[in-house]
C-alpha cells in the first residue's frame, strides 16, 4: 500500500500515474531494445507510454519508445516529443505496417468497446483482423497484448472470481471479438514462437474515469444506481501501468493468460452507501444484486509481480476527494453493469 496521495490537480494526477517504481525502472534496466505501443490513444496509453519512457530513462538505457495512434488529436504526445516517437497511422490498414519500425518489445492496446452494437463488423475488424496484423508483423518480438476480463463468464458473488484456468465465455459481440483478438496472438505465438503474454485487465480506474467515478457521480448526481450487477474488481491504473511494464519478463510461447485487477471484490451498494456519507446524500438504488458479477481472480498476477500498491480503499478516498473537489472528469461510462454485453 501506498500512503494516500494528495491530487489537487490533473497534473499532479498524471505524475502520479506516470512516475515509475523501483521494480518498474529495474524491469527497465533488463531491455534489450526499443518499446513500440500500438494503439497509444485511449484513456490508459498516454500515461503508460510515459512512465516506460521515465523508466528507461531512470534505468539509465538509451531504448526509444514509439508510440501508434491514428490522430494524436489533443497533441498529448507531441508534448513528449523529447522522449517519445510518434507515428499517426491507420492500424486498420496492412500498408501501415511495413512503415514502422522493429521493436523487441510490443504493447498491443488497440481496440474497439463502445459503440460496438451500432457497427459489429468495425467492432471485429478493430479488435480481430487488426490484431492479426499486428501479431505477425511483429512476431520476432515479444508482446503484452490487452485483453478484457469480460471473454470470461459471470462468476458467483461468493467466490474470488474467475482464474486464468476457467474457460472462457464472452457474452455479446465486444466480448466475443476480445476473444478473437486473444486467438490471433495465440496462433502467431504457436506458429513463429511468439513470446506473448495476454493482458486481462478490468477494471482500470483512475480519477477521471471508471467504476468509482461511475458510483460516486451518481451519488452526487442524484440518479438511480442498478445493482442487479452489484459487485466488480477495480485496480488503479497507475498500478495497470506497472503490471504492464514488468509483463514482458512473462512473455512465453504459447502464450501465457494473466488476470489484471485488483485484490479484492468490492460491492456497488456499499461503494455508494460511502460516497453518499461523504458527499452528505442518499444513494438510489434500483433492483437487486443479482447472484453473479463479471468477476476475475488476480492471485497469480499478484504471486508473479506482487500486490498493488494502491488498495481499494485508498482508491476509494481518492476518487471521493477528487469528485468533492470539483475534479474533471471525462463522461464516458464504464458501462460495467452491462449484463448482456452490449456497449
Amino acid at each position: 500500500m501506498m500512503a494516500e496521495p494528495q491530487i489537487r490537480n490533473e497534473v499532479g494526477l498524471e505524475e502520479l500515474l506516470t512516475q515509475p517504481s523501483a521494480a518498474d525502472i529495474a524491469a527497465a534496466s533488463g531491455w534489450s531494445g526499443d518499446v513500440l505501443v500500438l494503439g497509444a490513444g485511449g484513456k490508459m496509453g498516454p500515461t503508460l507510454a510515459v512512465r516506460i519512457k521515465r523508466a528507461i530513462q531512470e534505468a539509465g538505457a538509451k531504448h526509444r519508445v514509439i508510440v501508434v495512434v491514428r490522430k494524436d488529436r489533443e497533441g498529448v504526445f507531441a508534448a513528449h516529443k523529447d522522449g517519445i516517437d510518434l507515428i499517426e497511422t491507420d492500424l486498420l490498414d496492412p500498408a501501415s505496417y511495413a512503415r514502422m519500425p522493429d521493436a523487441e518489445n510490443v504493447v498491443f492496446m488497440a481496440g474497439r468497446k463502445f459503440g460496438s452494437v451500432g457497427d459489429q463488423p468495425m467492432t471485429w475488424a478493430t479488435n480481430v483482423w487488426m490484431a492479426g496484423l499486428a501479431a505477425h508483423r511483429f512476431r520476432h518480438s515479444r508482446i503484452v497484448a490487452f485483453s478484457t476480463g469480460n471473454v470470461y463468464p459471470f462468476m458467483p458473488i461468493q467466490g474470488r472470481g474467475a482464474d486464468e484456468t476457467v474457460p472462457t465465455a464472452p457474452t455479446g459481440e465486444y466480448a466475443q471479438s476480445a476473444l478473437g483478438r486473444e486467438r490471433l496472438f495465440e496462433y502467431i505465438s504457436n506458429a513463429h514462437g511468439t513470446p506473448t503474454l495476454i493482458f486481462r485487465l478490468n477494471y482500470a480506474v483512475d480519477l477521471r474515469y471508471g467504476v468509482l467515478v461511475d458510483i460516486g457521480q451518481k451519488v452526487l448526481d442524484g440518479k438511480p444506481i442498478d445493482l442487479t450487477t452489484g459487485y466488480a474488481n477495480v485496480i488503479w491504473q497507475g498500478d495497470a501501468n506497472s503490471y504492464c511494464l514488468r509483463s514482458f519478463s512473462l512473455c512465453t510461447s504459447p502464450a501465457r493468460f494473466l488476470n489484471v485487477t485488483g485484490q479484492r471484490t468490492i460491492s456497488v451498494r456499499e461503494m455508494a452507501e460511502r460516497f453518499g456519507s461523504r458527499f452528505g446524500k442518499m444513494p438510489q438504488f434500483t433492483g437487486g444484486e443479482a447472484a453473479t458479477a463479471l468477476l476475475s481472480d488476480s492471485s497469480l498476477c499478484t504471486e508473479l509481480l506482487g500486490p498493488p500498491e494502491v488498495s481499494e480503499d485508498e482508491l476509494f478516498e481518492m476518487t471521493a476527494n477528487w469528485l468533492s473537489a470539483g475534479g474533471v472528469t471525462l463522461g464516458k461510462p464504464t458501462k460495467f453493469e452491462s449484463r448482456d454485453g452490449r456497449f
